[in-house]
C-alpha cells in the first residue's frame, strides 16, 4: 500500500513538472511574438505548479520588464534565491529602468564577482556607479541647501523675536514715560494745590495780622477820645 501511495506521489509530481515545463515553453513562445500578456498568464500558470521554480521567476521577471512594470520585475527577481550571474545581470536592468542606482551597483557587481569577463555587466557598473556618486553630489548638496535654508529661517526667526523683544520695549519704555509723566503732573497738580493752600492760608493770616492792627487802632483811638473827653 505504501508502495503504491509513493508510486501515485511521484506520478503527480512528474505531472506537474511536465505541466509547468509545458506552460513556460508556451510562455517563451508567446514572449518571442512579442505577445507579453499572454505570456503572463503562461508564466504565472508555470509558476503556480512550482513556486520555487528559478525558471519561472526568471522569465517572468523578463515579460514583466519588457512591459516596463519594473517594481513587479524587481519583486520577482529578489525572490530568486542565489541568483546566478544573468539573474543579477537582469536585476541590474531593472534597477536602471527605476533609477534605483545603489541596488544597480550592488546588482552588478555580483554579476561580475560570478562572470569577471561580462563586458556589458562592467559597462553597465560604470554607469550606475557615476549616476549614484551624482545622486549622492545632489543630496549632499540638497542637505547643504537646506541647512542653509534651515539657518537662515532660524536667522529670520531670531531677528523677528529680537524685533518683538525691541518693539515690547519700546512700548513698555513709553508707558513708563507717560506713567511718569502722569505722575509728574499729578505730583505737580498736588503741589500747586499745597501751595495755594498755603498762599491762602498766608493771604488769610496777613488779612488777620492787618485786622488786628486796624482793631487795636480803632481801640486805640476810642481810647484817647475818651481820655480827651473826660478831661
Amino acid at each position: 500500500m505504501r508502495k503504491l501511495v509513493l508510486v501515485i506521489l511521484l506520478t503527480m509530481a512528474s505531472v506537474s513538472v511536465w505541466g509547468q515545463k509545458a506552460d513556460l515553453r508556451k510562455g517563451n513562445r508567446e514572449f518571442r511574438k512579442g505577445e507579453y500578456g499572454e505570456a503572463d498568464i503562461s508564466y504565472r500558470k508555470g509558476l503556480l505548479k512550482d513556486t520555487s521554480s528559478v525558471a519561472a521567476k526568471y522569465n517572468l521577471a523578463n515579460n514583466l520588464y519588457r512591459q516596463e512594470n519594473y517594481d513587479e520585475a524587481a519583486k520577482m527577481l529578489d525572490g530568486i534565491e542565489n541568483p546566478d550571474a544573468a539573474a543579477c545581470f537582469n536585476r541590474g536592468d531593472v534597477a536602471i529602468a527605476k533609477e534605483d542606482w545603489k541596488t544597480a551597483v550592488d546588482s552588478f557587481k555580483e554579476c561580475l564577482l560570478q562572470d569577471p569577463g561580462d563586458l556589458k555587466a562592467k559597462e553597465n557598473y560604470i554607469y550606475a556607479r557615476n549616476k549614484l556618486m551624482e545622486q549622492q553630489q545632489q543630496e549632499q548638496q540638497q542637505n547643504q541647501d537646506q541647512n542653509k535654508d534651515n539657518q537662515d529661517q532660524n536667522k529670520d526667526q531670531d531677528q523677528n523675536q529680537d524685533q518683538q523683544q525691541q518693539d515690547q520695549q519700546q512700548d513698555q519704555d513709553k508707558k513708563d514715560k507717560k506713567d511718569q509723566q502722569q505722575q509728574q503732573q499729578q505730583q505737580q497738580q498736588e503741589l500747586s494745590a499745597q501751595q495755594a493752600q498755603q498762599l491762602l492760608q498766608a493771604i488769610q493770616e496777613k488779612e488777620k495780622q492787618t485786622q488786628e492792627k486796624v482793631d487795636e487802632k480803632k481801640a486805640a483811638a476810642l481810647k484817647s477820645r475818651q481820655k480827651e473827653k473826660n478831661w
